[in-house]
């Protein structure tokens, strides 16, 4: 088995981390009052008692941004994987639909579907993966007929109490970094570099945000509140929910 040093780790979270801070400016800067209305719960933000337009702006606006960072991060959390797993046991990116890198360890092939965290999809979602891993077994069985193949639901961050499913297995948390790196603690290592020039980066986002929040709080006072600044919620459910 071959290893990884903190140097090769740091540089290259230090290389890509960059990219998911590029992604979320770009994000923000796509961003439509309309296109994000259209898209969050009016009835839970007037069960808050939501009274300021600023504030209901805000509130849709962080709901949605924290929905697409979840997705941009998670790409890079599973690039990152890929990475530590090449380095060490010869991983690579899967061509099999559903199935994100491929590797052999112990004399075994195990085909990895990673995901960011354990509560990642539902019932269909589930079922999807389960196929993707059937066919890539079959198709692995066909190439290489006497090799055990081992499908694993790896999550880069929390706790599975009952690993062994039906069809897979699912590892959280730090028993899945050190299943792709047999290191304990990697789970831990990789959280300093992740803030590599993160306050300058997290600045730059937050102005960018503060102008967004400061155009589309105008927009909503002229189009969803009442000349004396009542918000017009049932011009704002219509918005959202009414037939075309």
């Amino acid at each position: 088995m071959a290893n990884i040093s903190t140097a090769e780790l740091t540089k290259f979270i230090e290389d890509n981390i960059p990219a998911f801070h590029l992604r979320r400016l770009e994000t923000l800067g796509r961003l439509r009052l309309k296109d994000v209305l259209k898209r969050k719960n009016p009835y839970l933000f007037k069960a808050k008692n939501i009274n300021t337009a600023e504030k209901l702006v805000s509130g849709i606006l962080d709901a949605y941004l924290s929905s697409q960072e979840e997705t941009i991060f998670g790409s890079f959390l599973e690039n990152l994987a890929i990475f530590i797993c090449g380095q060490i046991y010869g991983a690579h990116k899967s061509t099999a639909e559903g199935v994100d890198m491929e590797f052999e360890k112990d004399g075994v092939l195990y085909i990895v579907s990673i995901k960011s965290g354990p509560n990642w999809g539902n019932n269909s979602q589930i079922e999807k993966m389960k196929q993707n891993f059937r066919k890539a077994k079959r198709i692995a069985n066909t190439n290489h007929p006497r090799q055990n193949v081992i499908a694993i639901n790896g999550c880069c961050y929390g706790r599975e109490k009952s690993p062994g499913k039906e069809e897979y297995r699912k590892i959280c948390g730090q028993e899945f970094w050190e299943f792709i790196s047999g290191n304990a603690n990697l789970f831990t290592d990789i959280i300093e570099p992740l803030g590599h020039r993160a306050k300058q980066r997290n600045e730059t986002f937050a102005e960018e945000y503060g102008k967004v929040v400061n155009r589309f709080t105008g927009e909503f006072i002229a189009e969803f509140c009442h000349p004396d600044g009542t918000i017009l919620w049932q011009e704002v459910v219509e918005f959202n929910s009414a037939r075309q």
